[in-house]
């Protein structure tokens, strides 16, 4: 088996440290791929921390993976070596499922995730992006346009798709007014999408500190959840809001500011059930939805249409080194707006 330099983790809550891992040999639908950037996803904080209660160790977080195509299988077709290439959350799935055919893979039982799963065997770990390199069947491997930076369109491969997936399903356009809640990570990069769509954007954050990067990225207004007159001078507003935090927040609320048919998609996940009045969806018959990532169609969309509209994550690209230091920083926000990982340092 190929070993190949990573840092994980041992333990919930232990530190990411330099060690080794076996990764399977490449079968004849496999690429291998010499991993460049590495995005730092919060949610690999939650899951080196066993936050949510499935995780498995020793864990090698990341997946939004971006790098370059070294070996190719007998049977590969769509890539060669030296092609620019991403891996996002996944890396296999059920291709039996007559479902299979709507390019929803990503919810279907059998979703084989970057890290912290088991192979299609039952037996071999699945290990992220903090290392050098990875074997992705074909079919779950995407092309980075070559006007898009490999470090700056990592984040896409999560943030990006987080995003555009739902911006997508609830054709924000032209004529539409969407609301982004939240200023992190996914919230800059879905502000950026939702612009290049042509909608009108407004950004919904605890506190104003960060209104001079959304105007400048795409949004018309900005404004600080905080102040309680927000939600009296917004109520009706928006025919989508999208909200990528998971903290505690007054739902029926935020369930106000839509208008008539309108959506609120949940992206960030709460610790604590959501409580909402069932008012709050029947008075203008609205919804609220989740939505998950997006299928492997989709992501390669996405990569498209931001290479067409040069969207990248603004980013902060750190050395695998500080990567414990970036996950204390991730917790607190600070950040603007994503933490990615330049692999080269594995090397020193």
């Amino acid at each position: 088996m190929p070993i190949t330099k990573a840092y994980s983790a041992s333990a919930a809550c232990s530190p990411l440290v330099l060690s080794t891992i076996e990764r399977r040999l490449p079968h004849e639908d496999d690429i291998v791929i010499s991993i460049k950037y590495c995005g730092v996803c919060h949610s690999d904080v939650f899951m080196v921390s066993d936050a949510w209660g499935f995780s498995m160790f020793p864990m090698v977080p990341g997946h939004e993976i971006a790098g370059i195509v070294t070996a190719v299988g007998s049977k590969v077709s769509k890539y060669k070596i030296g092609d620019r290439v991403g891996v996002g959350c996944f890396v296999d799935s059920c291709t039996s499922c007559a479902t299979r055919n709507v390019d929803l893979e990503h919810l279907m039982p059998g979703l084989i995730q970057t890290y912290n799963c088991f192979e299609a065997d039952g037996k071999t770990m699945t290990y992220g992006g903090y290392s050098d390199s990875i074997v992705v069947k074909e079919g779950y491997v995407l092309s980075i346009p070559d006007n898009l930076a490999l470090d700056a369109a990592a984040p896409l491969l999560c943030a990006g798709i987080t995003m555009y997936s739902p911006l997508r399903r609830f054709e924000a356009g032209p004529g539409k007014n969407v609301a982004i809640v939240g200023m992190g990570g996914l919230g800059h990069v879905g502000v950026k999408i939702a612009r290049a769509m042509g909608a009108t954007v407004t950004v919904l954050s605890q506190s104003l500190s960060k209104m001079d990067d959304g105007l400048r990225l795409g949004a018309e207004r900005y404004y600080a959840t905080s102040d309680t007159n927000t939600f009296a001078l917004l109520a009706g507003s928006f025919d989508l809001i999208i909200c990528t935090v998971s903290a505690d927040m007054d739902w029926n609320a935020y369930l106000n500011l839509l208008k008539i048919d309108g959506a609120l998609v949940i992206l960030g996940i709460p610790e604590k059930a959501i409580p909402v009045n069932a008012l709050s969806l029947i008075v203008g018959r609205r919804s609220l939805v989740g939505s998950l990532i997006g299928s492997i169609k989709e992501t390669q969309e996405m990569l498209h249409f931001c290479g067409e509209h040069n969207i990248v994550a603004n980013i902060e690209t750190i050395d695998i080194q500080d990567i414990n230091q970036a996950f204390e920083r991730l917790e607190k926000g600070d950040v603007r707006y994503r933490f990615v990982i330049d692999m080269a340092s594995l090397a020193a």
